[in-house]
């Protein structure tokens, strides 16, 4: 399994329910990565999502406790147990995690692969997660040139679990 995700600095991922903010080859990346496979995103992150549905060409999975919460193109799931049971069925280098921070908190020891977009810059953040910098269990295992767009400078650097 997978994760992807932009952090800034401090390893902040969103501001008031939303991105920190909009870089053009950074969504280019993420639907290149994505597109054709299957993501896995809270509630919240769907409902921050242009017209709070899920992405086209991705067959997309929402975790909510609100067992009567329904979303257009998406599989609604209530539990791990029932997310599990669904994602038994693809090849788990096709599954991504994409938000929000407490899915991405919760499921990163699942993940053999983190697909990092580090921004260079403090985007005043008010929702973070873990900095694989410092998790032993993960190590670089490729990193882009630095891009610089839209005032802001970011490299793209995926992690590798250690001893897949």
């Amino acid at each position: 399994m997978n994760l992807i995700v932009a952090v800034d600095n401090k390893w902040g991922i969103g501001k008031d329910g939303g991105l920190l903010l909009s870089l053009p080859t950074d969504m280019a990346f993420f639907k290149e990565r994505t597109m054709g496979k299957v993501v896995v995103m809270g509630r919240k992150t769907l409902e921050s999502l242009p017209g709070g549905r899920g992405l086209p060409g991705r067959t997309n999975y929402v975790l909510t406790h609100n067992k009567n919460y329904e979303a257009e193109c998406c599989v609604v799931v209530n539990s791990d147990e029932e997310l599990w049971a669904e994602l038994k069925e693809y090849d788990s280098e096709d599954i991504f995690i994409i938000g929000g921070a407490e899915l991405y908190n919760r499921y990163y020891k699942l993940c053999d692969r983190l697909f990092v977009t580090k921004i260079d810059a403090d985007l005043d953040a008010d929702t973070f997660i873990r900095n694989f910098d410092r998790d032993s269990d993960f190590e670089i295992e490729s990193e882009s040139e630095v891009i610089s767009e839209n005032g802001y400078s970011f490299r793209f650097v995926t992690y590798k679990r250690k001893n897949i």
